[in-house]
């Protein structure tokens, strides 16, 4: 278990940090573009990193790691921005769950294809983070017929989401703080060219300017203990754990909005903690 408890830490709070910028993120998203919340969060993340990757001395990756990072960039850019309407839209308690589960599912298929079956335990351990991740999505107020009419947001960005998932895992090799650089200028320009084709105004108004902060450090706190937890272990490890970021979501939901959690959703949270046992065995 102590092998492997440190990427499985690392993995947890990414998942809370990932959890924290989505709830604050769709809070604000309510209130102005969500394509301006990412543009402006990355552009404020990447004046943290780039001097904070010099102080510390990392060496820069090579062209393969910048490639693979650049992609991840413009597809966790899109997931973004889709996740921000779906939860400025909808209910917190239903959109991220929805969407980490379809993050967490691709690449849980990508890691038995490259990295081979893990263990009993662990593939347990995987399928009750994904049933936790589900029961966590019931919130219990919601029809079926408006259940999967609000399906289509979530979904598109949690496939966006797991392709961000693998394609950081392939370009952390060398580096942890250059590759999430790189994932911001690969986002910023193909997000400012989605704005100019449609001609949308984007920079929010200067009072959401410190929310947007907060989002973009939470955000960017996230990708870089994804990154060690998967360098560390595991692609599909690392991505299950990070993306029982819900858990965080719905408890803020539940906190500051007074959302109900359901005696499901309770079940879905003690499934997360046993699954987060069987991984670590």
């Amino acid at each position: 278990m102590g092998l492997v408890s440190i990427p499985i830490l690392f993995g947890l709070v990414s998942a809370l940090t990932y959890g924290a910028a989505d709830f604050t993120g769709g809070l604000v998203a309510k209130r102005t573009s969500s394509v301006g919340i990412v543009i402006l969060g990355y552009i404020g993340s990447l004046i943290l990193l780039v001097p904070i990757a010099l102080l510390l001395g990392e060496a820069l990756p090579p062209a393969r790691d910048w490639i693979f990072a650049i992609f991840s960039g413009v597809a966790g850019g899109a997931g973004l921005i889709l996740l921000y309407r779906s939860l400025a839209e909808g209910q917190m308690s239903l959109a991220s769950p929805v969407s980490a589960l379809v993050a967490a599912a691709i690449p849980v298929l990508v890691g038995l294809w490259t990295e081979g079956l893990p263990g009993v335990y662990m593939l347990t351990g995987f399928a009750l983070a994904l049933v936790a991740i589900w029961l966590i999505a019931q919130s219990g107020k919601i029809s079926l017929a408006n259940f999967l009419a609000k399906l289509r947001l979530p979904v598109l960005s949690g496939i966006f989401f797991g392709l961000f998932f693998v394609g950081m895992h392939q370009a952390s090799d060398h580096a942890v703080i250059w590759p999430v650089v790189a994932t911001r200028l690969g986002s910023i320009p193909s997000l400012l060219l989605y704005t100019t084709l449609r001609r949308q105004s984007w920079l929010p108004d200067r009072k959401h300017w410190m929310n947007i902060g907060l989002i973009s450090l939470l955000d960017t706190a996230g990708n870089v203990f994804y990154i060690l937890a998967s360098q560390l272990g595991r692609l599909d490890m690392a991505a299950v754990v990070s993306s029982l970021y819900p858990g965080s979501t719905v408890a803020l939901a539940r906190v500051v909005l007074k959302e109900k959690i359901t005696p499901s959703q309770m079940i879905g949270i003690l499934c997360a903690l046993v699954a987060l046992v069987f991984i670590s065995l």
